[in-house]
């Protein structure tokens, strides 16, 4: 689609949950802002989307290109501010959207790297000293420093919970708080792997399947454990997809309260965006097909 009608789709969606969740007044005194709250939210949504994710770079590029559509933008310093001040508002509408259009038994999570600086620097960082972290990336075969975002996607590839740490929490240790509310099958790698958190989820309903090690017995068909590992895909293709379009890995925030914006505003757009392909019948997770060039 064209990226007017995009923008359009994203604000529909955006006003309709923003209705649902809003069930009074956001501010009890002063000036009501002239951009209103669903405005701003499909602003920030449309920029993650086309890999904006800074808040000038958001503002410069609806100035430039969408001032009649958005006439009361206003300031660069206001706009910022009104995007903040909605954190709360874009967590309750992500966990609602995730709530009606996420349905399913059948889960899978897994952890990524979140560096806050370059490894070689993280002596000298004076940003997170206090709540970063050193630790290990097997994928990428490297130390860094910073946090580990956890992640937990359907079958589908809906983001179903996020979270994120200091980087030598181990994820066993994070994976309750972002698997609350499912039941069924939950897939994850070896590094998941504990007696008592198996224990956990079986009292929960929640059936935790992982490869096992190499000195471990396996009583489960080789064909089941394919057909698990493929489908365990998933996951990394929507860290994948958070990584490359939402620069979900790149921390520009300077504390943890806009850090932790600007995660929830990338984990927002994503789903947000799978959901526009699904209603269009497009993959979910074929984002490159929602704007035509």
């Amino acid at each position: 689609m064209p990226i007017d009608e995009f923008i359009i789709n994203i604000y529909l969606m955006v006003e309709q949950y923003y209705k649902i969740v809003v069930t009074k007044p956001l501010r009890s005194a002063g000036y009501a802002p002239k951009l209103s709250d669903p405005e701003v939210i499909c602003m920030e949504m449309v920029g993650e989307f086309l890999h904006l994710d800074q808040e000038k770079q958001i503002w410069q590029y609806f100035t430039q290109h969408w001032q009649d559509w958005f006439p009361a933008i206003g300031s660069y310093p206001n706009f910022a501010k009104h995007c903040a001040n909605l954190w709360q508002v874009k967590q309750q509408i992500q966990d609602k959207v995730s709530q009606i259009e996420g349905r399913d038994n059948i889960h899978f999570m897994d952890g990524f790297p979140i560096p806050v600086c370059h490894y070689g620097r993280a002596y000298r960082h004076k940003n997170y000293q206090d709540l970063a972290a050193f630790s290990y990336c097997a994928a990428k075969q490297e130390r860094y420093y910073g946090f580990e975002g956890h992640l937990l996607v359907n079958l589908s590839g809906m983001i179903k919970g996020f979270t994120f740490a200091p980087a030598n929490v181990d994820e066993r240790a994070v994976a309750p708080e972002i698997t609350t509310h499912i039941h069924g099958l939950l897939g994850a790698d070896k590094g998941y792997i504990s007696p008592s958190l198996t224990s956990y989820y079986d009292a929960q309903g929640v059936d935790l399947q992982t490869p096992l090690r190499a000195n471990m017995k396996e009583d489960r068909p080789k064909p089941v454990v394919r057909r698990l590992m493929k489908a365990r895909r998933i996951v990394e293709t929507v860290i994948g997809q958070l990584s490359e379009r939402f620069n979900i890995q790149r921390v520009r925030a300077r504390d943890l309260w806009h850090l932790s914006h600007r995660l929830i505003r990338k984990i927002l757009s994503h789903n947000l965006c799978f959901v526009l392909n699904k209603k269009l019948g497009n993959p979910p997770l074929q984002f490159d097909l929602l704007i035509s060039s």
